[in-house]
């Protein structure tokens, strides 16, 4: 149709305008010079905090949503409000770097991201924003590393599904504590459930979110616990979302209960939790949703240490196979042509020393049937054996491939095989599967290892299970990765204390884990 404008090439304006807009502001401002509001805000006005993501060498994301009244839609007037940010080398903002002004615009909730450039490479960075008089907390971040550095170190704090009404956010304190460069967040950042009587802490609402304003209140309450917040603004973040954050189970377009979501309703949902998603995140304007599709899966470098290649394994996917048969048909994909193109390449051409694979759902075998046989989850990549099977033979001949991995509220390390069938194939990587913050709460340890621990002769591939809550910590140095399973006490208490449960090792160029 002559004249119009694609839905591709539509997006790709709305997110370029939205990046030249903060870099064209960032040599404009000067203290005191952004435009008065036309009444004065609300107080409260930074409520959701500060956060910043996807470092570069270069750039970083600077992230804030104004939201005086954050559990009932924000509560800010409807009309773009400019708001000042700045970025220092010091904590008291005595060596400013940039400074600019940002729209917080009210189609997008009056969120914030600022992708800042021309930053120096692998340094620390203090972040804050102001707007009519109230400033936020102050922010903390750091660029990555040149990429021609091949040396030092890299740690890395894994995270993943945070249910707030199973427990507190506690490993979050542990994890402050032990200072990551980075925190990779690996999906199920919200969950959709409805508010439970029983539940430790209470969701808001009535019920499932479904529209935009339920899916940011739901997100604002999430970013109020302290633990959160704290971690949020201590250092980077690197995150990309799983199912609970639209649905559970959901693929591609396909609810989990399509009989009760027809498809309209579906997408009209997806859109819905998309914005949300991207509204509350640290993430760069090519994450701009662009109704029921949004961008997420990308790559990051930190010098020639470590590639950084994180999935989106939800939005390309097949619908689940219901049996073993249709887990092996060849033509089932978790990640759709395209992305899997994209996957291979930046793993075949990578300059780094390791090959981090962020992916939201378990890549190693889990066989549940005690014996004989198997018996696979489905939703994993265990439903995708064409796939996934097709990924080891790459793996084979890819430098030190990890894999980092969340969905299960379980801790499951194994040594990722050629051939999962075949216990004396080859080993051709490690798989770290991090537990939950909370989801699931405080378990049984004793029912869990008679209940798991009988399925360990059947999962030889497996090096290290555990029920506890917490995340994994990762020190990357050229020589290995050294690994800490940090588990808390208890999240039926915020301020109960955190400790290593496992110390684990991948030394380069011998593909696996093993316990130290």
């Amino acid at each position: 149709m002559p004249g119009a404008v694609s839905r591709d090439r539509r997006h790709f304006l709305t997110a370029s305008a939205a990046v030249l807009g903060a870099a064209a502001s960032a040599q404009l401002w000067l203290p005191g010079t952004a435009r008065a509001a036309e009444t004065p805000l609300p107080d409260g006005v930074f409520s959701l905090g500060v956060a910043s993501g996807d470092p570069l060498p270069d750039a970083v994301v600077l992230w804030t949503r104004l939201a005086p009244d954050p559990l009932n839609g924000g509560g800010m007037p409807d009309r773009v409000v400019p708001v000042e940010w700045e970025i220092a080398e010091d904590a008291r903002f005595g060596k400013p770097v940039r400074r600019g002004t940002a729209q917080a615009r009210p189609e997008y909730g009056h969120s914030v991201h600022v992708d800042v450039r021309g930053l120096r490479p692998d340094r620390v960075y203090w972040y804050r924003f102001r707007v009519d008089g109230q400033l936020s907390r102050t922010g903390r971040t750091r660029t990555a590393p040149p990429p021609s550095r091949a040396g030092g170190s890299l740690r890395v704090a894994l995270a993943s599904c945070q249910n707030w009404q199973n427990g507190y956010f506690t490993p979050y304190a542990d994890m402050l504590g032990q200072d990551p460069d980075v925190v990779l967040f690996v999906g199920d950042y919200i969950y959709e459930s409805s508010p439970s009587a029983t539940a430790v802490r209470r969701h808001e609402g009535t019920g499932e979110p479904y529209t935009l304003v339920q899916y940011r209140n739901r997100y604002a309450q999430y970013r109020s616990d302290p633990h959160l917040a704290a971690m949020h603004a201590n250092a980077p973040w690197v995150v990309t979302f799983d199912d609970h954050e639209v649905d559970n189970d959901f693929a591609g377009e396909i609810p989990q209960d399509p009989d009760k979501q027809s498809h309209d309703a579906f997408t009209a949902r997806l859109t819905a939790a998309y914005q949300a998603y991207y509204e509350h995140m640290p993430v760069r304007a090519a994450a701009i949703p662009d109704g029921p599709h949004i961008r997420m899966y990308r790559r990051l470098d930190f010098g020639r240490l470590a590639r950084l290649n994180v999935l989106d394994t939800r939005q390309f996917r097949s619908d689940q196979a219901t049996g073993q048969d249709g887990a092996q048909d060849p033509s089932l994909t978790m990640l759709g042509a395209a992305q899997k193109d994209w996957l291979l390449h930046g793993l075949r051409h990578s300059p780094t020393r390791w090959n981090l694979i962020a992916s939201q759902i378990m890549m190693a075998e889990t066989d549940l049937k005690v014996g004989e046989g198997k018996l696979w989850y489905y939703d994993a990549w265990d439903g995708y054996q064409a796939e996934r099977n097709g990924l080891m033979g790459e793996f084979a001949e890819i430098r030190n491939p990890v894999v980092l991995s969340g969905d299960r509220h379980l801790t499951m390390i194994s040594d990722l095989k050629a051939d999962f069938a075949d216990p004396d194939s080859d080993t051709v990587g490690a798989e770290f599967v991090g537990t939950s913050i909370s989801s699931g709460g405080d378990q049984d340890q004793s029912a869990f290892h008679k209940e798991w621990d009988a399925r360990m002769p059947d999962n030889p591939h497996w090096k290290f299970i555990d029920a506890h809550r917490g995340y994994h910590l990762f020190d990357i140095r050229r020589d290995g990765i050294d690994a800490q399973v940090r588990v808390a006490e208890t999240v039926l208490s915020p301020d109960a204390s955190s400790s290593a449960l496992a110390r684990l090792r991948v030394e380069a160029g011998e593909p696996g884990v093993r316990l130290v």
